[in-house]
């Protein structure tokens, strides 16, 4: 599993609420690219983009199990999940070199916005020591 990590620590770009229209198409379009490409070659699985922290919730159980449901995370939030994608890879290699070139995804004025792709194995069953 692929996941997109945004921080707006250590980034040297805007929000993506100050791009313009055609940088937000050509990021949406390298996306779209990257899935078209795992999907020929085999290994798309899932992905998805995500709505921003102001979307999301933090939901936990309450009293008898109910939903307790607060806004979050909130807006001094560092970091966020910004999407994800599930690849089905021959090796853990193959994996990190689709995550390298996901974070090479184009932002303001065109530049590789190099974000931080986290790979982590989806495991299908507990570890074989358990």
């Amino acid at each position: 599993m692929l996941l997109m990590q945004f921080s707006a620590a250590g980034t040297d770009f805007p929000s993506i609420g100050t791009w313009t229209p055609e940088e937000i198409q050509a990021h949406i379009a390298f996306m779209g690219d990257v899935n078209a490409k795992l999907t020929a070659d085999g290994e798309w699985v899932q992905g998805e983009g995500l709505g921003g922290p102001e979307q999301a919730r933090i939901v936990r159980a309450g009293e008898g199990g109910l939903p307790v449901v607060t806004e979050g995370p909130f807006p001094e939030t560092k970091e966020f999940l910004a999407g994800w994608w599930i690849v089905d890879c021959a090796t853990p290699e193959r994996a990190v070199q689709i995550a390298a070139h996901i974070s090479t995804a184009p932002g303001p004025g065109g530049r590789p916005l190099n974000m931080p792709i986290e790979v982590h194995p989806v495991m299908s069953a507990p570890p074989q020591e358990l």
